[in-house]
């Protein structure tokens, strides 16, 4: 993956600080881990008439994209067969990271098997092919468009967005 382009979010009303003021611009490398290391996500989908769903789940940042795996007639599934916009936001809500991205149902077995590894490597789980099969479950890689993040303990000089190609 090339690194993402980082700059200042507009912020209007927070007394956000430039670029190189306070904490300065996150370097992607920080937000990487943020996305490796939760438990738990958040993620966010749309409803045919557009109101949103909320939902928590278990995942895994891979280095490029964000995956996560839910039960085919689920309605996140639904929703990202029929509008792939999705965020994603990691757990921790004073240090957070937040995706926007487009979601895709993935069904290659060599990407599944990937995300099986992966999941049971992070977790301490030892889950079969049963979980990323494609006729009962969805296995779903979010391919980050922008990203958020910040620190609590500076909140006006660490805000940084970044932007992918």
């Amino acid at each position: 993956m090339t690194q993402p382009r980082a700059s200042r979010p507009y912020m209007p009303g927070y007394g956000t600080l430039g670029p190189e003021e306070g904490t300065g611009l996150l370097p992607w490398s920080w937000a990487e881990e943020r996305l490796t290391s939760p438990r738990n996500y958040w993620v966010v989908t749309l409803r045919p008439d557009g109101s949103p769903h909320a939902m928590p789940v278990w995942g895994v940042w891979d280095g490029e994209a964000f995956w996560f795996s839910s039960s085919e007639p689920s309605r996140k599934v639904r929703n990202i067969a029929a509008d792939p916009r999705c965020t994603v936001m990691t757990e921790d809500a004073m240090d957070p990271v937040v995706i926007d991205g487009v979601a895709e149902i993935v069904a290659e077995r060599a990407a599944l098997e990937r995300f099986l590894a992966l999941v049971n490597a992070k977790y301490g789980t030892a889950y079969g092919m049963e979980l990323v099969d494609p006729d009962t479950n969805a296995t779903i890689r979010v391919r980050p468009l922008c990203a958020l993040g910040l620190l609590q303990s500076d909140f006006t000089g660490s805000p940084t967005r970044w932007e992918f190609e």
